[in-house]
């Protein structure tokens, strides 16, 4: 927004220095993220900038980080890229095994903390329901503790939650589970915790997109003969979707992300992204940790560029305008 032509000398000069105080907190917060962008392009195995790179060299550069993400673990890297090739790094390639667990874990975590929010926030968001500031304050409760504590939490209960193999339940989710039976170091033990994790984001969404919602339009439904089910499906479902979709898009990115709860819970089969890349700090300092990471940043680009849309449109249909 632009000065008014009658501001005062002191009012331009707290409006552009507060320009410049809100430019240096954005480089401030932008930079360190940028910065890997380039880093993961260096020919040498280094994380800082050589001399050919600042000279703009294009010897300087180089994909071979990029390159490193599909020959890791493949047992024959200098063989002829042909099918078999490609084949053999989609099985076999430790960064892709990674991230096909983390789109794995992420995906049924984020449908299981999409139902369980999108259920919850509707309940919260009837003013009949009683206790209702307690039981937000327990749902959401997982933002706020410290992550550490809820790992540490999950890997007692888990450890505890085993069933018989030939049982009934044993039977249904084994190839979820452990060896041993148990939710600790088993595929459906991280997505019930990435899931736990989520849920906060979902009801937050579906919560703020509820609460634009005219009520009316439910009594005016049931009025035209319209059971619960419809009235769910037909009215209420369209007006809060992009709601629900925000926030399981905040409960993808969450599972994405998290790095602390995997390392106690999982086992070496559901080796993710992120406890791949603390894995590579700790273990293997290797540039393509750089590589991973600015691809995270263009996922991350596209993923808040997507909820802004819907953001945007939920406010459409709502009727806000002006922002």
């Amino acid at each position: 927004m632009a000065l008014p032509t009658y501001a005062s000398p002191l009012e331009r000069v707290w409006y552009y220095t507060y320009l410049t105080i809100c430019v240096l907190v954005f480089l401030f917060l932008i930079l360190p993220v940028l910065i890997v962008i380039p880093l993961s392009f260096n020919v040498e195995p280094y994380f800082s900038f050589t001399e050919k790179m600042l000279a703009l060299d294009p010897d300087g550069y180089s994909l071979r980080w990029y390159d490193t993400l599909l020959t890791l673990g493949h047992p024959t890297a200098d063989a002829p890229r042909d099918n078999a090739w490609w084949w053999s790094a989609w099985e076999n390639a430790t960064w892709v095994k990674a991230a096909k667990n983390s789109l794995w874990v992420g995906l049924w975590a984020t449908v299981l903390a999409t139902t369980l929010g999108t259920i919850a926030a509707l309940g919260l968001s009837r003013p009949e329901m009683p206790y209702r500031r307690l039981i937000m304050a327990i749902l959401i409760s997982p933002m706020i503790v410290p992550i550490i504590i809820i790992a540490v939490g999950m890997s007692f209960f888990y450890a505890k939650a085993c069933v018989a193999p030939d049982s009934a339940v044993g039977m249904i989710t084994g190839t979820f589970l452990s060896t041993k039976g148990c939710l600790a170091n088993s595929y459906l033990g991280v997505i019930v915790a990435h899931a736990v994790l989520g849920i906060p984001f979902v009801i937050i969404t579906v919560t703020a997109t509820l609460s634009g919602f005219d009520q009316s339009l439910i009594r005016a439904a049931h009025s035209l003969g319209a059971n619960p089910r419809v009235t769910f499906f037909k009215v209420v479902a369209p007006l809060i979707l992009p709601g629900v979709i925000s926030g399981a898009l905040f409960a993808f990115g969450t599972s994405f992300d998290e790095v602390v709860a995997v390392l106690f819970i999982a086992g070496p089969e559901q080796q993710t992204i992120p406890r791949q890349m603390f894995n590579g700090i700790r273990e293997a300092i290797s540039p393509a940790i750089l590589a991973v990471a600015t691809i995270l940043v263009i996922f991350s680009v596209a993923l808040l560029t997507v909820v802004e849309l819907l953001r945007r449109r939920s406010d459409r249909l709502r009727g806000v305008t002006g922002r």
